[in-house]
Parts: C-alpha cells; structure tokens; sequence
C-alpha cells in the first residue's frame, strides 16, 4: 500500500485516493471519535481565547493530524482514516469558534450584555454549524470531487500529506508538544506568576497621543509566524497608520477645540489617554475600514459566487439521481432527504428559540420570528456554497467570513428599516439572522478542506460528515462555556461619576436592567451605544444619588479581549437601524481602505490591523520577522503548514490559549464574590475565594523586575530564539 505512487496533487485523469475503494480499513472507531472530540473541545477553547484576543484565528487540522498520528499510536496500531476522523472532528471545534466569535459577542455591545449566558450562545452556535455541515453535503462532489485540479484547498491537501506521512509522526507531534510545554511555561510565568509585565509600552512626550506598545504573548508570536512576514506586516502597517499618524494627528488637532469634547467623545481631546482616543475615534474608523474591505473581497469573489451557485444547484438537482446509484465506499454521503429534513428542523429550532426563549426586551413576534428562521436557510445556502468555493480556491484563511456576515447583516437591516423595524428587539433579530449564517459559512469553509483531506486519502464521506456533525454538537458546549467564562473572568468594574436624568435618558442610553447587585448594592443597570453624552459601554446607576456610579467593563469588549469583528457586527446593526453612525470617521476608515486597494495591497488585513490594538500587531509581526530570519539563514522558504516552525508555532498558540484560560478561572476563583455563584461544596473545598496576590510572586518578591520593560522584552526575545531554534532544527 504504501510503497505504490500517490500524490495528493496528481491531475484528474491520474489521480487515485491513498486508500482504494476496494480497501477496508479501520476508520469511524470509538477512540478517534472520542480523541476527535477531546481536541475539538481544546481547540475550540484555545480559538475563542485566541481569535477574542488577536481578531484572527489559524487552522487546527495540520497540528491535530500529527497529535492524533502519535496519540493513537501509542494506544496500539492505528489507520490513516481513523486518523483522519480525529482530524474531521476535531478541527470542527476551531472553525465553530471563529464563526461564534465574530458575531454572537455583539449582544453585550448591543446592551444586553446580562443576558450574555450561555444558555443564549448555545443553541445559535448549534444550528449555525448542523447548517454549514448540512448544506456543504450536497456541494461536496462538486467543489471537491469534480473540480479536482482546479480547486486546490491548501489546508485540506497540505493535512493529507501529514496523515500520509504519518511514518514520521512521532518527531512532527514531538515538535508540537516542545511549542505546547514552553509557550505554556512563558504564558503562566507572564499572566500568573506576574514574573514579567505582559505588555511593555512607551509613550513619549516628544510624540503626543503616540503609544508604542507590544503585548508579547506566546500565541501572538505563533500567529505571526504561520501567517508569515507579508500578512503579518500588512496588519501591523495598519496599526502603525492608526496609532503613530492618525491618534497624535488627533491629539495635536485637539488643542484647538478650547476644551470642548468633539463628537463621538464626551471628553476633552487635550485629556484623553492614547487608549482612550483608539477607543472612541479609531474603532469607527477601522469598523468602517473593516466593513468597506470586507465588501471589496466580497466583490471581488462574484464571478466565483454566480459559478459556486450555479453548480451547486444543478448539483442538488442531479443528487437524487445519483445517489440511487452509489455502489462505491468513496461515494457514500449523508442523503438529499436528510440535508432537506435538516434545513426544515433548523427552521422549527430558530422559530422556537425567538418565539418562546426570547431575550428580554427583544420579543418579536411569531411571523418576524419564521422570516428569521428561512432568512437564515436562503442565506445559509447561498454563503455556505461561497465559502466552500473561496476556501478551495484561496485557503480557509481568505474566506471573507466577516464581509459575508456584513452582507447579511445589512440585507437584514435594510429590510427591517424598511419595514419600520427599528427597535432594539429587531437589533437582536438581526443579530441572531447575520450570527447563524457567519457561523455556517466558517463551518463551510473548514468542512470543505477536511472532506478534500478525506477524498486525498480515501476516506468515506458518510463517516468523515456524522464525525464532523459530532464534532459541532461536543464542541459547542466548550465554545459557549469560554465565551461566557472570558467575560465573567476578565470583567472589571471602575469608578464613574456621571450625572443621568432616568426619567428622560439621552438618545442612545437605555435601560438594561431594573436591578444589578455589586458588593452587596442594588444599582440598575444602563446602556449607552451612540450617544452623544455618555460613551458607550454598560454603567451602574444609584437612584439614591441620581447618576452613575460605577462603569460595568464585560470581559468580551475590554481591552484584553477587544472582539473586533463583534463590535464591528453591531456597529453596523446599531448604525443602520438607529441612523446614529458616527459617518465622517465611518467614511474615513472606507477612503483609507479604497486608498491601500489603488496602491495594490489587499486591503483586508490592512483594516483589520487599523482596527486592531497596536501591541497585537506588534507581537504578530515579530513573529513574522522571526519567519524572515529562519528562510534566510536556511535558504528554505518555509511555506509548509506541516514544517519544523508551523508546528512549533502551532504548539505555542495551543500553549497560549490553554494557559491563558487556567489564569482566567485562578482570577475567578480570587473574585471576592465567587462564593455566591459556586455551590457551597466547591467554595468549601477549594477555600474560595483564594488571596488576589496568591499566585503572584513578581510584585512581591522581585517588583523591580516584574515592572521592568526591558525585563518582559528580554524573556520575550529568549522566547523568540527558541522560535527560531525549533524553525531551523530539521524534523526526522
């Protein structure tokens, strides 16, 4: 078997699968479901973690293939398509996340952030992603049988020649694992033992309204070095226009304004930190960047979008011919009757999700309610087929996710204005049409590189769909358990005097919640989004002393964990249906983005580094720079997803995002009123709640050094060389 010629990139008339049809091997086993699962969990928790954070996520099939080769292993004699199914589920998890992410964290920018439980994230991330398996079955034999040759999916041949090489697994998962115990000894020294500052910065007198900055994390620097030096060097260009020209432009601008607090702003320029000018004049204007850019890749793709269609339908139209005909194992799929049962299922769950599990303050009614249902199957199916087609063509990490969700979202919204339905309830609405369809296009896209990785290798469709629909369902409970724990864990409340009439609230200021408990007090809870008196966010108002005392900071939307693309989503949704856009910077971010598009550069990941904070970028270009310095000391372009420094950095993403969790729950458990949201059993055997400087040993016992900037961009650097080391080293 292993001995005869294959290759994953032989032309069509050529071509045959690794494992014939005629072959019988071990594939759709309890142990690769169960590991499958295991690593869906782990991925999907690192993703969310990482994609909250950085704004952008990487494919886990390539580092799950080669763990999956050595686990098995060890566990007895394992198949090339037992190691493929573990592959198929797992990697569901990752895609999942990044789908949730971009869209369903909108509800707390939309203010209804105390309504952000996990019991709300739950049901959409499932229908989302049954939708995004469901429908890419009928385009499988198109997109991926079919157009063999002409469609290439990077990821899903690049995984096919790991799990073909699966010989050598044992020193491809053993460069993972060395990524993995050293990221993750950085991440736990820097976030919990405190033993280094997590972001050196410098902001100069010389340069006011300028910050330089860098949040030097181990998965920052893994992402830089996948995405590479070019990428990584648009994203940080974009950082570089936002905080070094435009915040000190608007900070020397500022002075002329007499103390005069300018629009979105409700304080003086003169007064404002360089986080807080990002905060209200740069988000705009990179939501506008963000928005215009994801629209031109959008355009871009029509010709593919009218030709994906068009096959797609003829295909659904031929699928009930053929499938009477299917003798062979390689042709075996989930049925058209199942697909269409599905879609009418999906259709019955939304309806009854918004019909008798609404949000408070956004019922709709029950005809509003089955728009929503089919508006998200039409737009599904129409996405779904996009992405497949994008992501064969491209790679999964040029599928414009966030320009298609935008697309949706603006359709939906320009039907709801039209239709009068402006009210907040019709925000969520929205939300939920543009969350469900931005989730089944991410599953798409992934689901179509994992079923070229099965048709490489020979696997049996059937089994590679039932595991990547099990590795949705297992993977969803993990992704809503991080969202809701990042937010509750990196929350934080701050001091707030603001005068507030609660009779007769500012335009853009509701009321959230009539009763809010902190530290023992009744507050109710208010919401500011576009308002001209008070900036937006979430805030506790005293009715004793008639304003707001205390600013609420949700975890998902601080500056740990920004969620760009979220914001971005009800930035949109917010802006058209309210008309309280803060156009001119809105109209700024698209002039930039039309700007870079003249001078040739893509101009996608130039607004998303506008948008993003400028120590994330920072840290993702270093690691393309460390990319740089290993081809040039190698005269090896390091192109492979499966090379030396892609598995390192593979490990130190992994390493990043499990270690950056475990500080988040140690900063639960030193919230001083945890005992009142955990069982009294826990809060007894655990001594709840624990000491805040517990765990940190840098400020108490070396503070000069754990303060220190030049101490965190040393360990950095050491950080960096083993990067750099592990690139170079060549793989048995």
């Amino acid at each position: 078997m292993n001995n005869r010629p294959w290759s994953s990139t032989a032309p069509p008339g050529e071509f045959r699968p690794y494992i014939s049809a005629e072959e019988t091997l071990k594939e759709f086993t309890v142990r690769a479901v169960i590991l499958g699962a295991l690593f869906g969990l782990l991925f999907g928790a690192v993703t969310v973690y990482v994609g909250l954070r950085a704004g952008l996520t990487v494919s886990a099939s390539i580092p799950i293939s080669v763990l999956s080769i050595s686990i098995l292993r060890a566990f007895g004699r394992s198949t090339i398509l037992e190691n493929n199914i573990v592959q198929t589920t797992g990697s569901a998890g990752e895609s999942l996340a990044a789908g949730v992410m971009f869209t369903i964290p909108a509800l707390i920018f939309l203010g209804f952030g105390e309504h952000f439980k996990f019991g709300r994230i739950f049901p959409l991330a499932l229908l989302g992603g049954w939708l995004g398996v469901l429908f890419m079955v009928p385009l499988r034999r198109q997109l991926v049988v079919k157009e063999h040759g002409n469609l290439s999916f990077p990821e899903g041949t690049a995984c096919a020649d790991v799990l073909v090489a699966g010989e050598r697994g044992g020193s491809f998962a053993g460069r993972v694992f060395w990524g993995l115990g050293l990221g993750g000894l950085y991440t736990f020294l820097m976030n919990t033992v405190q033993a280094w500052v997590s972001q050196p910065e410098a902001r100069p007198n010389w340069f006011p309204g300028a910050s330089f900055r860098a949040a030097i994390t181990s998965e920052y620097l893994g992402v830089g070095y996948i995405i590479g030096p070019r990428v990584s060097g648009i994203l940080f260009a974009g950082g570089i226009i936002s905080w070094l020209v435009i915040m000190p432009a608007i900070k020397f601008y500022g002075q002329l304004a007499n103390g005069q607090p300018i629009y979105p702003s409700t304080i003086p320029i003169p007064q404002m930190t360089p986080d807080q000018i990002w905060g209200t004049y740069i988000r705009p204007m990179g939501a506008g960047a963000v928005a215009a850019a994801g629209l031109i890749t959008l355009l871009r793709t029509i010709p593919t979008i009218v030709s994906a269609l068009r096959a797609g339908l003829k295909d659904v139209r031929t699928e009930g011919v053929g499938q009477a005909t299917i003798a062979s194992r390689l042709d075996r799929e989930v049925s058209m009757r199942t697909v269409v049962v599905g879609s009418i299922v999906i259709i019955a769950m939304m309806w009854v999700l918004l019909t008798f599990r609404p949000i408070p303050g956004a019922e709709t009614h029950w005809y509003q309610n089955l728009f929503a249902g089919v508006f998200v199957v039409v737009f599904g199916f129409l996405f779904v087929t996009v992405a497949g087609r994008i992501s064969g063509l491209l790679g999964n990490s040029s599928n414009p996710i966030s320009g298609m969700s935008i697309a949706t979202l603006m359709a939906t919204c320009a039907i709801f204005f039209v239709a009068g339905w402006t009210a907040p309830n019709y925000q969520v609405l929205a939300l939920m049409i543009g969350g469900v369809v931005c989730i089944a296009a991410a599953i798409a896209g992934a689901t179509s590189q994992d079923l070229k990785t099965g048709y490489l290798v020979g696997a049996t469709p059937y089994w590679q769909q039932i595991g990547l629909l099990i590795g949705v369902t297992v993977s969803t409970v993990i992704i809503g358990g991080t969202l809701y724990l990042m937010n509750t864990g990196l929350e934080r409340y701050q001091p707030a005097q603001i005068a507030v009439n609660i009779a007769s609230l500012p335009s853009g200021v509701k009321i959230e919640a009539p009763s809010h408990e902190y530290h023992g007090k009744t507050y109710m809870l208010v919401n500011a989004l576009g308002s001209h008196e008070i900036p937006d966010g979430e805030y506790l108002y005293d009715s004793a002393t008639k304003q707001i005392e205390v600013q609420w900071i949700p975890g998902i939307g601080s500056d740990k964990a920004p969620a760009p693309q979220a914001r971005l989503m009800a930035t949109v949704i917010s802006g058209i249906l309210n008309q309280r856009l803060p156009w001119r910077l809105v109209l700024m971010g698209v002039a930039l983005v039309i700007a870079v598009e003249i001078l040739g550069v893509r101009s996608l990941a130039f607004a998303t580094g506008s948008y993003l904070p400028l120590g994330t970028t920072a840290a993702m270009f270093i690691g393309g720079l460390v990319r740089v310095l290993v081809e040039a000391t190698t005269k090896k372009k390091d192109e492979s997803e499966a090379s030396p420094g892609a598995l390192f950095s593979s490990g130190l993403i992994a390493a990043g995002g499990v270690f950056g969790l475990l500080g988040i729950i140690i900063n639960l458990f030193q919230d001083p009123e945890i005992s009142s949201r955990v069982p009294g059993w826990m809060t007894t055997a655990l001594h709840l709640p624990w000491r805040p400087d517990l765990l940190s040993f840098g400020p108490r016992f070396w503070p000069n050094l754990a303060n220190s900037n030049l101490f965190g961009i040393i360990m950095f650097a050491l950080l960096c060389g083993s990067l750099f080391y592990f690139a170079r080293k060549k793989l048995d």
